[in-house]
């Protein structure tokens, strides 16, 4: 006989192991999960920072509203942003602050004397910033334990090694046949299966959103000299590049968005020169060696926002996908609010000031 479960999530990320920690309290939740291990992709791989304006303006509610959370569960490590811009790029830096100047993030507009004493060797290109203060580091690891821990303690059930290989409606909700423990059934399935969530919904006989995953690479540098320890998150004005320290090394990104199928992302060569290339241009640091690189894979659906829901043609499919980069940063506001709508549960504190129909799948028609 199958296992019997309220809810199955498909995918144990930040997406599933979060949403599933603020379900368990309230059902029998199964997490199910194709790796061996949770978190294998887009969340263990992740140069994670929680920063305000990342995603855009209709992503800051969601990552103001899971600041506190982050913050009081001792995740968080100050650190600070800059966009920087060369002078012909300063209508560029002040628009950016034009955009977001509704949205709660707090910014501020910066010149070459403080850009020096923030970055250390700076070019003289470079003669302008937008400092975002409340930028900070992520503890990405310790988040998701955090999260697994919580729903593991409430009684969820996580299995790993669990691909969805068939996925069935049944008059009473989804049967899911797994490569590792068998069937599973259950009333509602959710997909949190991030660069996967369009193959899950086709599996289930749902119209995939076209939610597309997008190659990010990341390289880890031994720089001369090594870069402050409080140096902040540098990120280009146009998007070209962002770096920020750690542990005495340099973690470097051209800012790769490349469409790819979802699999086991590998980082490409071209990118990582291109990146060091483009950081050349910034600052005088010599760089000595490429120590580590590696790449993820972070899916959008079509107009960037996340897909939160139940879908339109099921009320008994859920999507919990297309989080893109400001996945983990979003995480605690973005399950609170998943299992409000999921379990017909009333707003809080933490959500009550998000508009669900931004995020709606409703909204693809």
């Amino acid at each position: 006989m199958a296992d019997r479960f309220d809810i199955a999530i498909v995918g144990a990320g930040m997406a599933g192991a979060s949403l599933g920690a603020e379900l368990a309290p309230h059902a029998r939740v199964v997490v199910l999960e194709a790796e061996d291990r949770p978190g294998y992709h887009a969340t263990g791989r992740s140069a994670a920072f929680w920063e305000e304006c990342y995603g855009g303006p209709e992503i800051v509610p969601l990552t103001l509203a899971s600041g506190p959370y982050l913050r009081e569960r001792g995740v968080l490590s100050p650190r600070g942003a800059l966009y920087i811009g060369r002078d012909s790029e300063a209508d560029v830096l002040d628009a950016f602050i034009e955009r977001f100047s509704a949205s709660g993030a707090t910014l501020e507009r910066f010149g070459r004397e403080a850009l020096e004493r923030q970055v250390p060797g700076i070019r003289a290109a470079w003669t302008g910033a937008v400092w975002e203060r409340a930028c900070a580091d992520i503890d990405v690891a310790g988040l998701h334990a955090q999260y697994l821990g919580a729903f593991a303690k409430a009684g969820g059930r996580l299995e790993t090694r669990a691909r969805a290989m068939r996925i069935e409606r049944m008059t009473d909700g989804w049967a899911i046949g797994t490569a590792h423990c068998g069937r599973i059934e259950a009333d509602i399935l959710v997909d949190a299966a991030g660069a996967w969530a369009d193959d899950v919904a086709a599996l289930a006989g749902m119209r995939p959103l076209g939610i597309t995953p997008l190659r990010r690479t990341v390289a880890q540098l031994r720089v001369d000299p090594p870069p402050p320890d409080d140096l902040p998150l540098v990120l280009d004005i146009s998007g070209a590049f962002y770096f920020k320290p750690e542990s005495g090394r340099l973690w470097l990104s051209p800012h790769d968005e490349v469409p790819s199928k979802p699999c086991d992302a590998a980082p490409e060569e071209l990118a990582v020169a291109e990146a060091i290339d483009r950081l050349q241009h910034v600052v005088d640091w010599r760089v000595e060696a490429v120590e580590h690189k590696w790449a993820g894979l972070r899916s959008f659906a079509p107009d960037r926002r996340p897909v939160y829901g139940f879908d339109p043609a099921d009320d008994a499919f859920f999507w919990f996908a297309g989080q893109g980069g400001f996945g983990i940063q979003t995480a605690p506001a973005a399950a609170r609010l998943g299992a409000q709508l999921l379990l017909g549960l009333e707003r809080d504190a933490m959500t009550r000031g998000l508009d669900e129909a931004l995020y709606s799948p409703a909204r693809f028609g």
